[in-house]
Parts: C-alpha cells; structure tokens; sequence
C-alpha cells in the first residue's frame, strides 16, 4: 500500500517546541521511522507539511484527483478545532484519512478536545507521541 502522511501547522518545528509535548524528535526523524516501519511491511510513504491551510487542501485535492495514495495520516495541528475547509476537503475524497496527534489532545487546554475533522475521518489516534502516526498505518492498513 501506498500513504501519504501530511503535517500542518506548527508541525515542522517539532523536536523544538514544546517538548515537554511534543518530545524531542524532529519531524525528519520521526518521518525517517514512519519511512522504516512501512517499507519492513512492505508499503511505502510520501510525506508533506506546510502551515498554510489552502496548500493542505490542495494537498488532499491532488492525492484524491491524482490517485496518489490508498490512506492519508494527517495531524493538521491547530487546524484541527477550526478548520472547516480542511474538513470539507477530506469528505469530498474517498480516500481513507486518519486524524493523528501526537499528544493526548483530550488531556490538554479545553479548546483542543473538540475536533471538526473527526468526525469526517475514518478514525483518530493521539497520544502516543510519535507512535501515534505508525498505529494510524498500522489502522489504515487493517482496513483495506
């Protein structure tokens, strides 16, 4: 199989901010052990992060048009609690999408347990810090 793991906001400055939170690992790191989990499975992995909104909707767009991949991992940070573009976006393709988190969002500030995404993806992970994004593979690989 095929994933895309996409990452939003904030996210490229992982391994640096807040690491209480977010751990130490940079997101090339954490990416480089996504890499070697799916490739030991036998499936491979396209990564893509930015902190601009349009350009993750666009991102969605081409994997659904383009047929790029068979299941999307997406920790869209911040984006998550407001983003309604982004959730539009995921129910018009029909691709398979995981919400993923690194932390536990529920055990956080009260604005990050509601999510507008969740309810338009085929299911969540979050608080397993980096592991999070390999237990949304290892979820979207059961699936299909």
């Amino acid at each position: 199989m095929k994933f895309l793991v996409m990452n939003g906001v904030n996210l490229n400055l992982t391994g640096m901010r807040e690491k209480g939170v977010y751990g130490t690992e940079t997101l090339e790191e954490i990416n480089a052990k996504i890499k070697a989990f799916a490739e030991n499975n036998g499936d491979s992995v396209d990564f893509y992060q930015s902190n601009i909104e349009g350009e993750l909707v666009n991102k969605l767009h081409e994997a659904y048009l383009q047929k790029t991949c068979d299941g999307i991992l997406f920790n869209a940070g911040a984006y998550t609690h407001y983003s309604y573009a982004l959730r539009d976006a995921i129910a018009a393709i029909d691709i398979p999408v995981v919400e993923v988190h690194m932390s536990n969002v529920h055990a956080r500030e009260e604005f990050r347990h509601v999510s507008v995404l969740s309810e338009v993806c085929k299911g969540v992970v979050s608080g397993f810090g980096a592991a999070s994004y390999v237990a949304a593979l290892v979820g979207l690989k059961g699936i299909n």
